[in-house]
């Protein structure tokens, strides 16, 4: 575990000075709340907002090393994406980039260890409740679908290390609710693949050579979505550590392939 914290905090620190070259005022900072709780999110309108029509909604789950109160640090990795101009006009959508609490996750998982101690893997129950933080996200999109300001029909998913895992855990829970969606670098249990693989088309993108979140776990999901007959692309990047989300983000095609996609 300590591991994991000092090299999440080294990409934080790498990336952080890359990131405010960009503004990101454009996010206005929300909040959220619900029962006692509450969830910080930024997002982002449309280009020339129209309170009468109904957007497409993409959310984005950041990773471990973004996890805060400050909502802010959770547009480090992504953020910039969404803000080009030319695909704000070619495909206005309201994007939302919610904030994990520190010490918490958006998927559960339990961290396998060998007789030492090491930690040597994860486990993925599916048969335990959604951590909170993944449940207020899905009240928060019920919250804007109820406004009538979100295309209930156009619903996108996306997240990269702990939000690929969070990605993972959402389209398996709510496999009605989606329209696609694009885990980077993510990891879950493989089984929950049938939940969706009918109804969800999946984008994975991993490292080849991730020293924390092993690749094997994308791959799996591949192979299985693909036996289920569902509507799956995978791309791996040879050589490419944790950070594939940066490879990810320069994939022309990402965006399209989300929007040609509806329920």
């Amino acid at each position: 575990m300590r591991y994991l914290l000092l090299f999440a905090l080294t990409f934080t620190n790498i990336f952080y000075m890359q990131a405010q070259d960009v503004d990101m005022s454009a996010y206005s900072r929300e909040n959220f709340y619900k029962d006692g709780d509450t969830l910080q999110y930024r997002m982002l309108e449309p280009l020339h907002y129209d309170s009468y029509k109904k957007y497409p909604v993409i959310i984005f789950l950041h990773g471990s090393g973004e996890r805060g109160r400050d909502n802010a640090a959770q547009l480090l990795h992504g953020g910039a994406l969404f803000l080009k101009d030319s695909l704000r006009k070619a495909f206005p959508a309201i994007v939302i980039f919610p904030q994990c609490p520190p010490g918490m996750t958006w998927a559960p998982f339990r961290l396998k260890r060998d007789t030492s101690g090491k930690v040597t893997g994860a486990e993925f129950p599916a048969d335990v409740p959604q951590p909170k933080p993944g449940a207020l996200v899905k009240a928060l999109l019920d919250s804007l679908l109820a406004s009538g300001k979100v295309d209930p029909k156009r619903v996108y998913i996306g997240g990269l290390s702990l939000g690929g895992m969070g990605t993972f855990d959402m389209i398996a829970r709510y496999p009605d609710v989606f329209a696609a969606a694009f885990p980077i670098c993510g990891a879950g249990d493989v089984s929950t693949a049938a939940n969706y693989a009918k109804k969800i088309p999946v984008w994975i993108f991993h490292g080849g050579a991730d020293p924390v979140v092993p690749v094997q776990f994308s791959r799996d999901f591949y192979a299985e979505l693909q036996r289920l007959h569902g509507e799956v692309k995978y791309t791996e990047y040879p050589g490419v550590g944790h950070n594939s989300w940066d490879n990810a983000f320069a994939e022309p095609g990402l965006v399209p392939w989300l929007f040609k996609h509806h329920k």
